[in-house]
Formats: C-alpha cells, structure tokens, sequence
C-alpha cells in the first residue's frame, strides 16, 4: 500500500489561493459570458455563452426590474432611446437619452450615481452607450456628449480632472476650413491597450466635417493618430477625387461603430457616405474612403486594407453597424474573416487580413445620372452570395393591395417615379430607393453564433423617394409673409416627418407644436442647418431664410412682409434632396409594397445559404386572415445566446421576442411600454441571467426606461 505524504499548511494554502484565483479569472476573462463592451464583445458578435435561460424555459421569463432616468422634462420627445448597456463588476453603466450617464445596480436595477455632462442645460439626441477602461484601481468610463469627449472615475461618476482639460476633450476639428466643425459621436468607441478609438457623427449636407478616424490616450486624452477618411496629397485614395476635395468635401464618417481584433492588433472601421449624399458632381470619381471597410492598424492608424461597397455613394447608403468578425470553413480550413452588414440588403464577408471576398462580388452596369453636372459611377459592386436580405426590385406585382382604387392610386405613383434598380441615382422627377436609406440593416447589425457560424440579421423594406431639385433656382414668392413662407418650407421638407400639423408622424420624430417653449431660436436653427439623429441637415436649404421658418415653428411674425433674397448660386453644389427621407406609401399612409415590410434573417457564413427567413414584427390592422405576420419596419439588434435564442426587439410594435435560433420559432414575447428600438445586453451575477433593454419612452416618460428579464427564483 502506497502511501502518500500530506502537504504542508502552507502548501495547502497556496493550491487553495491558485484555485481561488483561477476560478475568479475563469469567471472574470471566459470569452462571451459578460457584457462589458458595446454589443457584448470587440467583436462586435452580439453573442453570449450563457444558457441558463435556453429554449425550454423562456416562455417563464418575466420582468425583473425596470429603471427610468427621468432626466427629460415632461411631455418633450428626444427620439428613439438606443443605449446597449454595459455590465462590469456588477454594475450596469448607460446612458439616456438626454445623454446623463448612470451606474445602476445591475440586480437590483437601483441608481448608484448619475453624470449630467451638459450641467443642467438641455442636451439630448440619438446616443448607444459608453466604453470602459481599467488598469488596476484606475477604472474608468468613457463617453461622448455633445462635441466632448469625457472620462469618469466608473465608482463615483467623477470627472477624471487629469484626463484633457478637467475630464472632458473637444472632438471638434477647429483647422477644418478656418473654423470649427461640428463633430458629434454617437456610438461608443473600442479600446486598444491605452488607446480609445472614434468615429463620429457629421454633418450630412454641404461643408460638413470630414469623418477622419482619431485615437485618444485613456491617461491623458491627447490625440494619438488620425487616419484621414477624405485623403490628402500624397495619400491612398487622393487620386479617387478631385484635386484638394479634401479641403471642402465631408463625411465618409463612422457613426456606426467598429469592431477590433486584439491578438492582430487591427481595427476594422465602417463608413459613411461623402456629402451631399444625393448628389456628387463636386466630388466625382469613386470616393474612397466613403462606403468602405478600412482596416487600420489600431496602434498607430496605418492602414491595412480596404473595400469599398459603394462607388461615388448618391443614396446614402452608410455602412450603419460594426461588421462582425467571424470564422468561416473553407475545405476543412478556418479562416478568419468579417462579415459587414449593409442598408443595401448585401453581406459582404472578407478576409480579415487581406479584405479579399470569400464570395464571389461582379462589378455590374448600374443606370445613369441624368442631373447636370452629375457622373455616376457606371458599375457597382455586387455580391454573389450570400442573396441579399432585403428586396432590391420593385414592379407593379409588389405594390400593396389593401383596396382596388388603392392600387391604382400607387400604380400611377409608381410610374411616375423613375426606377431601374437598386442603384438608380436621385432625379429631379424622383427616384424609388429600394431598399432606401432605412431599408436593410441598421445600426443594429447581426448577432453572430461562433458554434455554428450563423449570423442572425434583421432587415427592413423601406422604398423611399428621392427627388433632388437645384434650390438656388425656386425662390419663395417675394408676395408671402415671413410666416408664409416659413410655412412653405415646412411643407415641401419636413411634412413627411414631422406632421402636417407639426404633431410628429414617423417613430422617434418629436411634435413641433409648442416648440418655443421648450427650445430657443439659435438651437432650432442649429439642428435644421446641421441635422440632429435621422433628420438631415437642412443648411444650405434655409440660408438667408432662417426668420421665416422660425416664424412658422414659433407662430410669430405672421404679418411682416418677406425681403428678395439674392444670393451667388453655384449650381454644381447646391442639389439637395427636396423630399427629406420621404417614405413611398399609399395617399392613406399605409404601406406602399406587400408584406413582409420586416425580416429575421439566418444565414450559414460557411456556405451563404440561408437557414431560414421570417417576418419580424406585426401589424395586426394589415395582416390578413390566414396569412403570416406582416412584418414592421425595425431598429436595433438581436443577441443570440448557447440558450438556443435569438433576443430582439427593434419593431413598431414593440415586442420584445425570443426565437429558437435553429428554425426560427417563436416561443416569447413581452410587450414593452414603449420602443425597443436598441441592441439588448445578456449577463449573470450572484448566479441568474439577465437580459436588458433600453426602451424608448413617450409623453408620459419621455426619458425611457431599461428593462431587465429573468427567470423567477
């Protein structure tokens, strides 16, 4: 019989303080159990491995606790409430949509602390949540408001006094054409060791901002490197513009978000469209960096690759969400790849290291423009697989058929509207955009499953009209008051949002009524010239004419008589798209194409193919006896979960469902209070799952809520 010695106390001790220290980091560090960067991961995979709550016991999932900022004063509107939560140390950090920052128990859902970044003056606006950074005791939380940057102790919620100037960093370019350019972010940065990197939001109309990529030390907040979306002498892509286009041209922004892959030190970085977005004729050529994939070298900046998935962009057609990075099967082989999501309907999947196509993309023929001035690129790109995920062609077999003379009615509008396809340009007679600026994906983007490389996507059909007109060339009647004339405006651009009668029509558009009580003047100028969340910038459109549509929103000056207005007029810059995001629908409002105007999409990245497609959301008024969902339009994203789920919101109707990720079943559904128009989060503490969502609030409680579900004890 062997006998064994027995270990010293000390010894003893030493294995039982390994394990400890083992289990804590097992529990801290395994890949997709937390949720403590935006859309759960650098990734950007939207996926977690927990499996507490799994397909058997889902449908017992209730309310655990709900938590409302109430920041907003009663009875405004600030749109849609899109914060992913984040979850550290037990903790859940997010921010409102008045832009506070809160620290909120993540069991109990109480408040912990809260930061007002605007110090009591109103502040708000579309706005995803906030990035963490910790080094030892030095935790962090870091977020955008407004053009700032601030960093603040994650305890406390204290302005970290040695970061930029007492906490905070101007994001503004102040050398952009001798003056300062407005530079609003609104989705989180990603962190690379010491380095937070930006995107941000710009101006969409002539003389915006460049989108230029920017890295800030955490320590510090001085700027490390930028990388020049727009490029300059002697840099890639100069040659794909006019010359100095850099010195007047803007946009090619990331708002969206980006993913990053830690162990190649990479940062892969989706992008807008140049400005104008409908019209190009002083930006011709392909114009990179817009509608491209970059990937930088996230030390330094330097890039990588590139791949761009729309030529000389005159639709708008942003890349709106982070692509995820995934891992496809090749003959037995794994190969590291990113799989980007689009508005157009297109999943473009590349190499991770090199950006080549691990599907076949044809360069196709797509129709002329036939603006003055305007040169549309003749080919664009076009993926042979996966098959687009949202509806590219329209003909009169798609119109909707609620009632014969409906019909009718949309078959006249349909001819009348030029269309040849999904890359038909912007007419002054008015295009049909299919898939349309909100069609596709959004910012939302997929959900990817690293057991089964399944990404999970939801989509929208959303034709629209665009109608780009030269404004320099239709005054206003010099024989209209200031209040008509205001009033005129407000009709020709901003009814299809906004209401006939100013009362707020499409979802996350606030009534105008009463607005002068609640805004001044100088900020209801700035958020028509410069855009404010979906609403475009208006700037060219109301120059000179800024009295008059401030006489019509504040009902004042409705005698005083309009003055000429005379202005140079350049006709190769001032083509704007006069219909502003206008939806195609029938004269009642209702849809203009048959169902299904909303899908949840899963598609094998191994081999393109589609597992299954279903409608997302329902409008019940439209639905016909016998016939499945109709589908809604739809924002936000899906977590997907080793539960066997998919989590999303994202509908008109505001469902929050759960689907069985293998088939597409139905087997939950929670009727929100309001919107849930933001990406849910998934995490576990003191031993239960939860899952958590940002809703968008209305009159009644107009700064939203986040909602978490759990199972029962």
């Amino acid at each position: 019989m062997i006998q064994l010695k027995r270990p010293s106390t000390k010894l003893f001790f030493l294995i039982i303080i390994i394990c400890v220290f083992c289990l804590a980091c097992q529990y801290h560090h395994t890949p997709y159990q937390n949720w403590e960067v935006y859309r759960g991961d650098h990734e950007s995979s939207s996926y977690s491995s927990l499996e507490q709550i799994n397909q058997k016991n889902v449908n017992q999932l209730q309310p655990a606790w709900t938590f409302s900022p109430k920041d907003a004063p009663e009875g405004t509107r600030f749109g849609k409430y899109e914060c992913n939560p984040i979850v550290v140390g037990g903790l859940m950090y997010a921010t409102s949509v008045r832009h506070y920052v809160y620290a909120i128990d993540a069991v109990s859902g109480e408040k912990v602390w809260t930061f007002d970044p605007f110090d009591g003056e109103r502040g708000g606006g579309l706005k995803r949540g906030v990035t963490y950074w910790e080094d030892g005791e030095d935790k962090r939380i870091l977020f955008t408001a407004g053009n700032e940057l601030f960093a603040l102790d994650a305890l406390s919620g204290k302005l970290i006094t040695s970061f930029g100037d007492e906490g905070r960093v101007n994001l503004n370019f102040e050398e952009h054409r001798g003056e300062e350019a407005w530079v609003v972010p609104t989705s989180p940065g990603i962190i690379y060791e010491d380095l937070i990197i930006l995107g941000s939001e710009v101006s969409e109309v002539y003389g915006a901002a460049p989108g230029h990529i920017r890295a800030y030390n955490m320590r510090h907040g001085k700027l490390e490197w930028t990388f020049h979306t727009i490029p300059q002498p002697g840099e890639t892509g100069y040659d794909t513009w006019p010359e100095d286009a850099w010195t007047y041209t803007g946009g090619a922004n990331n708002w969206g978000g980006m993913s990053l892959d830690q162990e190649r030190g990479m940062v892969f970085v989706p992008l807008g469209s140049p400005t104008y977005d409908f019209y190009g004729a002083n930006r011709k050529g392909k114009n990179l960096f817009g509608n491209c994939i970059v990937a930088l070298k996230a030390e330094t900046g330097d890039l990588v690759w590139y791949f761009q998935t729309v030529h000389h962009d005159l639709w708008d057609y942003d890349l709106p969400a982070p692509p995820n990075l995934v891992s496809i099967t090749r003959d037995g082989k794994k190969i590291d790849a990113l799989a980007q999501t689009t508005k157009t309907g297109f999943l473009f999947v590349l190499d991770r290291e090199t950006g080549e196509p691990l599907f076949p993309v044809e360069e196709r023929p797509v129709p002329p423009s036939y603006v003055a001035g305007e040169e549309a690129w003749p080919t664009q790109p076009f993926p042979l697989k996966p098959a687009p995920y949202a509806k590219q062609e329209l003909s009169a077999n798609d119109l909707a058929n609620f009632s014969a003379e409906m019909h009718d009615s949309l078959t006249t509008m349909f001819e009348h509207y030029r269309f040849e396809g999904i890359y038909t340009p912007p007419d002054p007679q008015g295009t049909l955009l299919m898939p349309g600026t909100r069609g596709g994906s959004e910012w939302g983007g997929a959900a990817y499953d690293p057991s089964t490389s399944i990404l999970y996507v939801n989509s929208n059909e959303s034709p629209e009209i665009a109608k780009v007109q030269d404004v320099g060339q239709n005054p206003e009647s010099q024989n209209q008051t200031v209040y008509e004339t205001g009033q005129s405006l407000y009709q020709n651009y901003c009814t299809s949002c906004h209401g006939e009668n100013r009362q707020g029509k499409t979802p996350g558009t606030p009534s105008l009524l009463g607005l002068k009580e609640r805004m001044g003047r100088e900020e209801v100028i700035s958020k028509i010239k410069l855009g404010s969340g979906r609403m475009p910038a208006f700037g060219e459109l109301i120059k000179g004419r800024e009295e008059e549509i401030i006489a019509f929103l504040f009902d004042i000056q409705k005698d005083k008589k309009i003055e000429a207005i005379v202005e140079d007029h350049d006709s190769t810059a001032n083509y704007m798209n006069v219909t502003a995001y206008s939806y195609f629908k029938a004269p009642d409002g209702s849809p203009a194409i048959k169902p299904p105007w909303g899908t949840l999409n899963a598609i094998d990245l191994n081999s393109g193919e589609y597992v299954w497609k279903i409608p997302l959301g329902n409008f019940p008024e439209w639905q016909r006896e016998g016939e499945p969902p109709t589908g809604t339009d739809n924002w936000g994203g899906a977590v997907v979960t080793a539960g066997g789920l998919v989590f999303i919101a994202a509908t008109r109707d505001n469902k929050f469902r759960a689907f069985n990720k293998e088939n597409g079943e139905l087997l939950w559904e929670y009727t929100l209070p309001g919107g849930g128009y933001a990406t849910p989060a998934t995490y576990m503490l003191d031993g239960k799952q939860y899952i958590a969502l940002s809703v968008t609030g209305g009159r009644e409680e107009p700064s939203g809520y986040i909602l978490a579900f759990a199972l029962p004890d």
